[in-house]
C-alpha cells in the first residue's frame, strides 16, 4: 500500500522517459515472485519507475543485496545503465534481528544471489562488488543516477551511506531508502542527515521505501522538507511497537495496531 504518494509537479522534472527495452513491471514482479526478501510488490514499482528513467550509459548503485529481489528489478527496469550491487554477503545484517552470528550462511547467500541474477538473466550485466559500503566508495568512479540504500541499519553505518554516497547522485537524481521509518537506525540516519539538510527533496514513500529528488533546496523548501519527515513521525511510532510486539509476543498489541501476523513491519 502507498502511504505517500509522490508530488506530481516534482515527479516528472528532467526525467527522460522509460528506457529502450525496460521490462513492463508485471514481467518483473513475476521474475521476484520466488526471490526472497523483504521488498514489498508496491516497493518493487516505486523502485522500477525510478531505475526505468535512468538514460543509457547511466549508472545506478544499490547498497545490500541480499539474495537479488531489488537488484533483479534494478536491471530488468534499466537495461542500458550500469548496475552496480555492493553487498560484502558477510553474514551479518541479513534481515530483521540477523544483524551478527550468520557467517555460516554468508556463501550461500552469495551463491544464491548469483543464482537468482542468473535466473532472471541479468547476472552478467550486474557488477556485484562483495566488500561493505564503505569499502567500496574508491571501487565506483563518478556519479550515481539513481542510489538505493538498504544496508546496515545502524545508526553510524546507515548515516555514512546516506551522507558519502549521497554525494556521488547527480541533480535529479533518485535516492531511495528501504526500512524508513521503520528501523530506528535507519530513520535517525534520515532525520540526521537527508531531513535537515539541502540537498535532497522528499518525494514520498511505499511503506518504510522513501524516495528523494536530489536538487537544491531553498531555506523554505527546507522548511517544508522537513515538515514532510516530522509527518511520518506517528507511522514511526506504529512501526516501532510492533515490533516490540512481535519480540515480546503481546498479540493484543500487535491487534490494536492492526498488525496481522508475525514479519517485521515494511
Amino acid at each position: 500500500m502507498s502511504d505517500q504518494t509522490s508530488d506530481p509537479q516534482h515527479a516528472t522534472d528532467a526525467t527522460p522517459g522509460p528506457a529502450t527495452g525496460s521490462r513492463p513491471l508485471p514481467d518483473v514482479l513475476e521474475a521476484i515472485r520466488d526471490v526472497e526478501g523483504w521488498l514489498t510488490e508496491a516497493q518493487a514499482a516505486r523502485l522500477w519507475r525510478a531505475a526505468r528513467d535512468v538514460a543509457p550509459g547511466g549508472r545506478i548503485v544499490e547498497i545490500g543485496s541480499f539474495r537479488g529481489r531489488s537488484t533483479i528489478v534494478l536491471a530488468l527496469a534499466a537495461p542500458e545503465a550500469e548496475i552496480v550491487a555492493i553487498d560484502p554477503h558477510a553474514g551479518n545484517d541479513r534481515g530483521p534481528q540477523e544483524i551478527h552470528g550468520y557467517e555460516d550462511a554468508a556463501d550461500e547467500d552469495f551463491e544464491v544471489f548469483h543464482r537468482n541474477l542468473a535466473a532472471a538473466g541479468v547476472d552478467e550485466r550486474v557488477r556485484h562488488i562483495r566488500r561493505f559500503s564503505a569499502e567500496a566508495l574508491g571501487e565506483v568512479d563518478g556519479a550515481v543516477d539513481v542510489l538505493y540504500v538498504d544496508g546496515a541499519h545502524r545508526f553510524g553505518p546507515a548515516r555514512d551511506d546516506l551522507v558519502r554516497w549521497g554525494r556521488r547522485v547527480v541533480p535529479g537524481g533518485r535516492l531511495l531508502v528501504h526500512d524508513s521509518f521503520s528501523s530506528i537506525g535507519v530513520t535517525l540516519a534520515l532525520l540526521t542527515s537527508l531531513a535537515v539538510g539541502a540537498d535532497f527533496e522528499y518525494v514520498g514513500r511505499d511503506g518504510s521505501l522513501v524516495e528523494y529528488r536530489a536538487r537544491r533546496l531553498t531555506p523554505v523548501e527546507r522548511a517544508r522538507n522537513l515538515g514532510r519527515h516530522l509527518a511520518q513521525m506517528p507511522w514511526f511510532l506504529r512501526n516501532v511497537l510492533v515490533k516490540v510486539a512481535i519480540v515480546t509476543r503481546f498479540r493484543p498489541l500487535a491487534r490494536l495496531l492492526r498488525h496481522d501476523g508475525s514479519s517485521w513491519p515494511y
